[in-house]
Order: C-alpha cells, then structure tokens, then sequence
C-alpha cells in the first residue's frame, strides 16, 4: 500500500516519512524534495523565478508522475507532500484515491516554533508573523487534510509511526475521501465510493438505532443496495419511504402523507431524517424533516449531479404550488452531506449535462477556475466518459461548484444579504445564487414542472440575464458572449422553449425574489453579479419575446427517467 502523509510547514511529515519507509523497507518519496531536483533549484528560488503558480504546476506535475497506487497489504510507498499539495483537487484525486492518507496534525503555535529551527525556509511562512499564517494555512486546508486519519504530529517520531502503523493495518475501507469539513450548515463531504460507509458512520456519531431513509424509485433501484448492504453490515435497520419521481414529490399532499408515515413509525425529534435522491428529492424529504416535530436532524445523500453541488447544500427546503416553484419552504441545515461521485455513473446523460447549467452560474458568479474546467472538460462530464471520472475531472467540478456555495451561503446563510434598496442596485448576498433562475422558474412552472429539467430551465434563463444585463449595461458583451458560448458549447438552453409568453410572464409575477413590489434581478457583471430593481419591464418583454421566439436550433428534450 502507499501512505500518503499531508499537513501544514513543520508538522514532521519528511522526519515521518523517512523513519516509517526505512521501519518497513519501504520506498520514500518527498514530492518537494523531486520538485526540486527536476527544477534544478531550491523552492524558495521557485517561488522568486515562478511565483507559487509556477511552483503548483510543477508541483502537480510531481503529483501525476508517482502513477497508480500500490495494491499491495504491505506499505511499499511512503509519500511526503508539500503543505499545499492537496489544495488542487486533481492533486487529491491522484493522491487520495486508493491510497492511505495520514493528517498529522499539530498547533500552528508549536510548528511555528518547530519552523524557527528548520534549515528549511518555507515561503507562505517566512513573513513577520509566521504564527499568523500557519493559522491561516490551517483553516483554509482543514477540510482537505480531514480526509485522512488524524495523527498527532508533535508526538515523539517514534509514536507518531505506530499511529500510522495501526491505521495501515485495519481493513481498507471502502471508496475514497477527498473532503471533509465541519462547517456551520453541516458536515460536507466529499468522496468516491463512500455513500454506504459514511452514511453508517453518521448514522452512529448521531446515536441512531435505525435508518429513516426517504428515497425515490429511480434513485433507490440504482444506489439501494449498496447503502441496504453496509446499513445491514452495521446492524441497523432500514425504515423505507418512497416518494414520487422528480417534482411530483414536491407537493404538500405528499409532505403530508409522509409525514403521518414517521407519526407511525413514532419518530422522535432525535431522531435523522436521511434523503437519498436528488435534488427534487431532497427540496422535500428537507422540507418534511424542518416540519415534522419542529425539525428533526437531516442527512442528504445526493445522488444527482445537480443535487451534489447545489440543492443539498445550503439548508434551503420548499416545495411547490401550482402558482410557482419553491413558494412553501423552510431554511433547514442538514447535519450531514455525503457527497459520493460514483453515484453519478448511472445517471442518464441529459440529467448530468442539465446540471452544468448550474456549474455556468457558479463560474459566472466570478469563479476561473471552474469557467475553465467547464470549458475543457464539461462535454466529457456531461457524457459521463470513463476519464471524466477516472481521472478525477467530475469530482473536481463537484468540488469547485459546492464549496462555492457553501462559501456565499455561510456569508448570507437566510438570504438577508439581498434587501431591497431604492437605488436600483442591492446588495447580492445568497440571492446571487438565483442568477438564471427567475425566468428559469418561470419557464419550469409554465411547463408543469414536466417539459424542462431545472438545468435546462436555468440555462435558458441565464442567457436571457445576460441579454438583460448586455441591454441596460451592466454585463459586458465578452462576458455575455463567453457565457453563451459555454452554454453553445454543452449544449445547453438551444432552440425555443415550447410555452406561451403570458404563461410566462403570469409566472416570473409570483417569483418568490420579489421585494417592495420590484422583482430583484441577478445580472452578470464582468467578474461576478450585480442585483437590480429597476429592470424595465420593455427589456424584459423584449428579452422573453426574443427568448420565446428563438429558432428552434435543437429538439427539446423528453423527461427524463429518473
């Protein structure tokens, strides 16, 4: 097997690494110390010549180069990472998968001191308060070193190697963890192949003596039987509800027929509610755990692309009414969401490739790299090729999509942010989440919320934002034209949405983002979103005539099966 130890400057992992290959007669391999020798210099020098960019493509070069993971019980590899290494997901992908990863662990206090005496000088760290950047360093890359088995590293050596001896010698736990944060809307985490294994250890950390799973048909028949499988293994027992399929389960009728199941079944407020599903799944099965006894504990496993990285964070809970989309809700955090890419595999390919239109908002709200990741990699992702996920690709746009909401909603977790002003211009707060998603609403509840996948609708949507935006000045024609071209490019928001533009407009007339009587409109701006009021309604009219009578450039599609 190969160990791979990660945590801050200073924490011992060269000392441990050395000390443990040497114990099993293991190969020993420090990623700085072959950054250095393909580079011909010391880091520090790197980092003058290159900056820390040219230093982390170097790094990730290392990275790739130490190939598969040895499949051998016995420890064959030790490797040492860089303090950052594990920042850049890909980098995890290729360092945490298959491979046991050991967090050492220590106070930013002690491995300043430790750094005092390092003949190693250790650039983010060599600034006049070393202490202030180590605590730093620690809270931006906890969740990436949370993965791993904690060890503690200001330990003696010897002690710190028997910790690691004692991990590597359990049974290899199933999938792989690549994330995991404690943040205050819950744990998320993130991984592959773990649904069914952090499901049992969240189940047991809550003292739970069943499992209440809410599920849908669809959902339940392909991801099932692995979770009824380690629930088994765990000895706890399974309590089984089914909704129905897609937003059919959005509904009070069936929010109160669920509800009157747990009344049965004697539930206590104690007691978590687990969502297995996607993101219609889980707006309700959150809804029903908010509502039912005053709110019970929540655990969201997201079995849908566009569930893993946005429904199911954020603790937002609704359901609909014939009037509009997500008009009865609740804010609700879960306790726990369990991320798990290879839940992905199976879905149909049109449900995959509408979920991209949510990863566009994401990037358009100012994120680079997830532009860029969407722009190489999201027709394969949006296929669900075998490189799409063996190398790491939708897993990393899982990540970049979800933190970034998690990141606007711990800012703005109830969408206060988002006041309205009278000037026109607001504060965008959470509500910037909503970009695409006034008309794209509208256009879901136009169709009965059975003509257009949410993805879909929001990909309409976010064209005719930024044609709002390009109209009254506000988004620039290259950022406008860049967000269509992705669009263009995963095939996204095409031809004409089949639905008459006073059912529209009747619809976009209920959108819960209204405020003083003004609908509050979220528009790109050349580097992220700005919020107005005073959109006038002859841009708005123009821009639904224009969308509603669109050449029809491509087929709509069916709906999908699950």
């Amino acid at each position: 097997m190969d160990i791979v130890l990660v945590g801050l400057p200073g924490s011992g992992k060269s000392v441990v690494g050395r000390r443990l290959s040497a114990r099993h007669g293991a190969t020993y391999v420090d990623l700085d110390e072959r950054i250095e020798a393909a580079a011909d210099r010391r880091i520090p020098d790197i980092f003058a010549a290159e900056g820390e960019a040219g230093f982390r493509e170097r790094e990730r070069t290392a990275v790739a180069e130490l190939g598969p993971a040895d499949a051998e019980p016995a420890i064959r590899r030790v490797i040492a990472t860089g303090g950052g290494a594990v920042v850049d997901p890909r980098n995890r992908w290729r360092l945490y998968v298959d491979r046991t990863v050991i967090w050492l662990d220590g106070a930013p206090e002690a491995l300043a001191q430790r750094l005092r005496h390092s003949p190693n000088p250790r650039p983010l760290v060599s600034g006049s308060d070393p202490i202030g950047a180590l605590r730093a360093l620690a809270s931006a890359r906890e969740r990436f070193y949370g993965a791993g088995h904690r060890v503690n590293g200001l330990a003696p050596v010897g002690q710190v190697v028997e910790a690691i001896e004692r991990f590597a010698a359990e049974p290899h736990a199933a999938g792989s963890v690549l994330l995991d944060a404690a943040t205050p809307i819950g744990r998320i985490v993130l991984g592959d192949g773990i649904a069914g294994r952090l499901l049992v250890e969240q189940l047991r950390g809550l003292g739970a003596s069943r499992a209440l799973v809410v599920s849908e048909p669809g959902a339940w028949e392909s991801v099932g039987p692995g979770i009824v499988a380690a629930l088994g293994a765990a000895g706890l027992p399974l309590v089984l509800s089914l909704l129905p399929q897609g937003e059919a389960a959005k509904n009070l009728s069936v929010i109160e027929k669920a509800a009157r199941v747990l009344a049965d079944l004697r539930v206590e407020r104690g007691e978590p509610l687990v969502a297995v599903g996607g993101g219609a799944l889980g707006d309700s099965a959150g809804f029903l755990a908010a509502v039912y006894l005053r709110g019970i504990p929540l655990i969201h496993v997201p079995t849908t692309l566009v569930a893993q990285l946005d429904s199911s964070i954020g603790g937002k809970t609704a359901v609909d009414l014939p009037e509009g989309k997500n008009l009865v809700g609740a804010f609700h955090q879960p306790v726990a969401v369990l991320a798990d890419s290879a839940t992905l595999q199976t879905l149909p390919e049109r449900q995959r490739r509408a979920a991209l239109a949510e990863a566009v908002k994401m990037a358009t709200l100012g994120d680079e790299r997830l532009f860029a990741l969407l722009e190489t990699d999201g027709d394969a992702i949006a296929r669900g090729t075998d490189a799409a996920f063996a190398g790491g690709a939708v897993a990393e746009l899982v990540e970049r999509a979800a933190w970034a909401k998690v990141e606007v909603v711990l800012a703005d977790e109830r969408e206060h942010g988002g006041a309205a002003g009278t000037t026109g211009t607001v504060a965008a707060g959470r509500l910037a989440l909503n970009l695409g998603h006034s008309i794209g609403h509208a256009l879901e509840a136009a169709g009965g919320y059975q003509t257009l996948l949410h993805g879909e609708a929001v990909a309409y949507g976010l064209r005719a934002a930024c044609r709002i935006g390009q109209t009254i000045g506000v988004t620039p024609a290259d950022r406008a034209a860049r967000v269509a071209g992705l669009l263009d490019r995963l095939e996204l928001g095409l031809g004409r949405p089949p639905f008459a533009a006073d059912d529209v407009r009747r619809h976009l007339g209920t959108d819960k983002k209204h405020a003083a009587g003004r609908l509050r409109w979220v528009l790109p701006t050349a580097d992220g979103v700005e919020v107005r009021t005073d959109v006038p309604e002859a841009v708005i009219e123009t821009v639904l005539a224009d969308l509603l009578a669109a050449p029809a450039e491509a087929p709509m599609p069916g709906v999908p099966a699950r």
